[in-house]
């Protein structure tokens, strides 16, 4: 099994954690080279080669990018707004792994507030 494929079933299964209304609401669609998660139409979360992709707030980013193990996402060459990549490192465990899911789900919801 690829390491790809190893974390798409560790967030397949960290998915069923969450209320049916909210995990039945995500999809997945084949986007930069790799796979995203989205719910209701917004990415959340991707795996991107090794790295977890992760959308994040405007307000929270700059915080998250002090981590060691997190850095921009520079996919285009140019960071991308409220994206950010994080190494393997960063989702040693299901708890961590859980978290990021979490920050990207966030910011999805906070998109959908504002439509």
């Amino acid at each position: 099994m690829t390491f790809q494929q190893e974390l798409e079933n560790r967030i397949d299964a960290s998915l069923t954690m969450f209320p049916k209304k909210i995990s039945s609401n995500f999809s997945k669609k084949k986007m930069f080279g790799g796979i995203a998660y989205l719910f209701h139409g917004k990415m959340t979360v991707g795996i991107i080669k090794n790295n977890l992709m992760v959308r994040i707030i405007s307000k929270k980013i700059d915080a998250f990018l002090k981590l060691d193990h997190v850095k921009p996402m520079d996919f285009t060459k140019k960071p991308m707004k409220e994206f950010v990549y994080v190494l393997p490192e960063g989702f040693t465990t299901e708890e961590e792994l859980q978290n990021w899911i979490e920050l990207g789900l966030e910011h999805a919801q906070n998109k959908l507030k504002s439509l």
